[in-house]
């Protein structure tokens, strides 16, 4: 579904308008938020549901995360502004979990489970009664039947049905959890568990009914910035072509400053900066055989996952600034009084921008998504909105940390240039469900002078959660400005000039 302008997609970006023309033009912000559900469900007839109800009760839930607030209890009764007061300041940051399951939104898909479909034929030969080791399978007026009372889901009756008439059922949101965090609650409905959930988003991705969300902090911002004071934006290199295939970077530029921020930045810079940092370590403490192998740490999905997966080894993960902190504080270096907002395609920052270490450098974190829908609620259309100066803060390999692949890529390049004598061997890998095992890998000690780089999005930044065009676009669009950079690659001692 990815890249398609689904119906889930229109009623996200709906409740996102919504909330944004609040925060920019409401003097009765409760009363108008009470109504957005009737705004997005008019009328008295479902669209989508069972009932009109039901379509405003889960509205309302969105209204909520889309406030950076928690989904109401189901037995309670509680107004959807409850805590308002609390979230209407622009301090305000996101109370965990980030992702949640709207209940009345979940299909109660069924998962794991096997089905014979009208495509047996009922033959002489029922290979799958044969394979089946609890017997769960008859045949029953000439077709086969699974008792789902024994299955076992082996799927050997899958595996040998000459006709493809046996079919896995899987919850949508469970196969794209490279982490197995999506799992069932006594009603049948999803759930997600927050100890395994490292918040890249695939599952909210995945969801046909849209019954997984993530919260966002757009309403705080908008506050922030009608505050006045400055407020700067730093920008991921997975921007491009996400606002319109018109839209330069020049016009995004433009439509940000027009949008209200101050000045904008390319977070290409801190990746330049991460490459530097990462190629010197790597050069000093693991070809020398210091340390087993480098992970790199600009993934926050992946970085925890490591950390999980390997926490007696943790001095393998890099220690390094993200991208998003080195760029912010840099910025603060530079305006030590601004907020930093980090605009991109990624719904883990939100969470790695809530610890303490980092609070203090990033403010704000929106997706491409969400600024997509500050841009409709104030009428700017990026492609229409001409610049007089485009964004010339990076280089060719720090743009190219967009796409998978480009950030181990990048580190190499700088090695090789810098120290020309060092062997370098990477790995990449994009999906965490690859990522776990190459994880395991490195631990039996198979990816020994390695550095490895982990996507927890399959494709790369440019298959974040927050992005809004198709993928293999994207990655098209990226390799168009790493070509076009005026430089290939920094400057050695960049992180000590911009950092130290």
């Amino acid at each position: 579904m990815r890249g398609l302008n689904t119906p889930v997609l229109k009623l996200r970006r709906q409740i996102f308008t919504e909330v944004a023309k609040v925060a920019y033009e409401s003097e009765h912000v409760n009363n108008d938020i009470e109504a957005i559900p009737y705004k997005v469900t008019p009328g008295d007839a479902p669209r989508f549901r069972d009932s009109i109800y039901r379509e405003r009760a889960i509205a309302s839930e969105r209204v909520r995360l889309a406030m950076g607030m928690s989904l109401r209890p189901e037995d309670k009764p509680v107004h959807i502004t409850d805590g308002v007061e609390e979230s209407n300041i622009s301090e305000k940051y996101y109370e965990p979990p980030l992702m949640q399951v709207i209940p009345s939104a979940c299909n109660f898909c069924d998962d794991n489970k096997y089905l014979v479909t009208n495509q047996c034929e009922g033959c002489l030969a029922h290979p799958c009664m044969e394979v089946c080791p609890v017997k769960a399978i008859t045949q029953i007026d000439g077709a086969a039947v699974i008792d789902q009372e024994k299955c076992i889901h082996c799927g050997k009756c899958k595996a040998v049905c000459p006709y493809d008439a046996i079919a896995r059922k899987e919850r949508p949101c469970s196969a794209a959890c490279g982490v197995k965090a999506i799992e069932t609650d006594r009603h049948g409905r999803a759930t997600i568990n927050t100890d395994k959930c490292v918040s890249c988003g695939m599952c909210m991705v995945s969801c046909p009914f849209g019954a997984i969300a993530d919260k966002s902090q757009i309403f705080q911002l908008i506050r922030c910035m009608k505050e006045g004071g400055e407020v700067i934006a730093e920008i991921a290199p997975a921007f491009v072509g996400q606002f319109g295939p018109d839209a330069t970077p020049r016009n995004v530029k433009a439509a940000l400053k027009e949008l209200g921020f101050s000045e904008v930045y390319e977070v290409a810079l801190g990746a330049d900066i991460g490459a530097v940092s990462e190629a010197h370590h790597y050069a000093y403490h693991v070809a020398n055989g210091e340390l087993p192998f480098l992970l790199t740490s600009c993934c926050p999905s992946w970085s925890v996952l490591a950390k999980k997966q390997l926490p007696d080894i943790v001095e393998s993960v890099s220690s390094e600034l993200t991208p998003m902190v080195a760029t912010a504080r840099s910025i603060k270096k530079k305006h030590p009084n601004a907020h930093v907002v980090f605009i991109g395609p990624c719904a883990a920052k939100k969470l790695e921008a809530m610890r303490t270490t980092v609070r203090s450098d990033v403010d704000f974190v929106i997706t491409f998504e969400e600024l997509a829908a500050m841009f409709e609620a104030r009428g700017i259309d990026p492609q229409n909105t001409p610049g007089d100066s485009s964004m010339h803060d990076a280089t060719g390999i720090g743009r190219g940390y967009a796409v998978s692949g480009g950030v181990a890529a990048a580190i190499k390049d700088c090695i090789r240039e810098y120290y020309p004598d060092v062997e370098v061997k990477i790995e990449h890998v994009e999906g965490l469900a690859e990522c776990k095992k190459v994880l395991a890998l490195a631990k039996a000690g198979q990816r020994n002078g390695y550095l490895i780089e982990g996507m927890g999005c399959p494709g790369g930044c440019v298959a974040g959660a927050g992005t809004i065009i198709p993928v293999e676009k994207a990655k098209v669009e990226v390799g168009k400005i790493v070509k076009n950079s005026t430089s290939h690659m920094p400057d050695k001692e960049l992180r000590k000039i911009e950092l130290d």
